[in-house]
């Protein structure tokens, strides 16, 4: 099978780095939408260096390098990058003008960013995700969060959102066209939730809060700037370069879509940027419900997590003292717990009975209830780009491909 990739952006690049190297599909079809500096061979330069994770050819030969974009044919606007013969389409920026069909291409991933409402029409305005299908493909793969933009619509059948590993099988091939891969913070994140549910269940959860410590991406500025007429967030004009910037995250409704029990629990998610090129750390917190004369303590947690990483490949459990540099690239790695570091403290709720609704203190008793509870610490490193999300969305990728066939 052919794959599709529209944009070489940061996600867009190293998915192709991903494919070139693992060789699932037999050719890649890209595309750029515009010209690219001078020409193809401007377009093997920046394929082939990356500012964050070195040279393709190293990624794929190790130290002993050697070339890996060779036939370079401009007029045809291809080139063979580890053996993958790859084509390049500069023409077209709106999904439906796209040649997937021409190209023979069912299955794309669009790694833009733009295109996030599965809920727009394929003629509408620059275009949608839609327009993919409406160009010849079968699925389409958004390697972002979905966005409906108009209020009240709700999620259109045939769309659905996954994280491998996770929920990956609620994926039905005759049903779903349009899929979202999440992000790279929710696909962290739910390898952090899911064994703590499997575990002790999702009533015990009481509440959740959790801070990533991001990477800077794209949409961030390398100097200040003047923010456009009628912005908002006069910080997202600011220096990455010089600052910690506080933003904000969608992890805590993506993650909703992908582990439904989190509907039922009280959880706040919040992000802040820092001046790392990759790189990301969760620091997710809980409340659980203890049971009585049997605190939840440190030792349990990361039990759970061991035993967990022992049938999962892409939750890590380090017994190390990890800095953010030492997960960059790390292969498949959805998260690394960061076991030397989780932290318990058990207290006990103290509930005023006379403030709920529906209940009524009779006679003299206590109207104080009282419930065991343990607050968890728990510390998740990502590669928001490379190592946990391109490598996560390359794998979602094969598998939406083997069910398709």
């Amino acid at each position: 099978m052919k794959l599709g990739l529209n944009g070489l952006g940061r996600i867009g690049k190293l998915s192709l780095w991903n494919h070139v190297a693992k060789k699932y599909f037999s050719e890649l079809v890209v595309n750029l939408g515009r010209d690219v500096g001078n020409g193809l061979e401007d377009i093997a330069a920046a394929i082939e260096k990356d500012s964050s994770y070195g040279r393709l050819s190293t990624y794929i030969n190790g130290y002993k390098g050697g070339r890996v974009i060779e036939n370079l044919n401009e007029a045809a606007g291809t080139m063979t990058i580890n053996g993958v013969p790859v084509t390049f389409l500069r023409t077209a920026r709106n999904p439906k003008d796209i040649d997937w069909q021409g190209n023979q291409v069912r299955l794309v991933v669009d790694t833009t960013g733009v295109f996030k409402d599965p809920t727009a029409d394929a003629d509408e305005g620059r275009g949608s995700v839609r327009g993919h299908l409406q160009a010849g493909a079968e699925k389409v793969i958004v390697s972002a969060p979905f966005k409906i933009k108009a209020k009240g619509l709700d999620m259109p059948e045939d769309a659905i959102t996954t994280v491998m590993g996770i929920n990956d099988d609620d994926f039905d091939p005759s049903r779903h066209s349009i899929i979202s891969a999440a992000s790279c913070t929710t696909t962290c994140l739910s390898y952090m939730i899911k064994p703590l549910i499997d575990y002790f269940g999702a009533d015990r959860l009481l509440s959740a809060s959790m801070v990533t410590v991001h990477a800077a991406t794209g949409s961030q500025e390398v100097l200040d700037r003047l923010p456009a007429a009628g912005a908002t967030d006069l910080r997202k004009n600011r220096s990455i370069l010089n600052n910690i910037i506080l933003t904000t995250t969608g992890a805590a409704k993506a993650l909703a879509l992908v582990i439904p029990e989190m509907q039922s629990i009280g959880f706040i998610a919040e992000s802040v940027r820092i001046p790392t090129s990759t790189g990301s750390l969760i620091v997710l917190v809980l409340n659980l419900q203890d049971e009585l004369d049997n605190p939840i303590k440190r030792n349990l947690l990361n039990d759970i997590y061991e035993e967990y990483s022992k049938t999962s490949p892409y939750l890590l459990y380090s017994t190390e003292q990890n800095v953010s540099s030492d997960i960059v690239g790390m292969p498949k790695a959805a998260v690394v717990i960061e076991s030397t570091e989780i932290h318990t403290r058990t207290a006990t709720i103290r509930v005023n009975l006379n403030q709920l609704k529906n209940i009524k203190v009779e006679g003299s008793g206590s109207s104080m209830l009282e419930v065991p509870f343990t607050q968890a610490a728990i510390y998740g490193w990502y590669d928001n780009e490379f190592g946990s999300y391109s490598n996560m969305l390359g794998e979602l990728t094969k598998t939406i491909a083997d069910r398709m066939v």
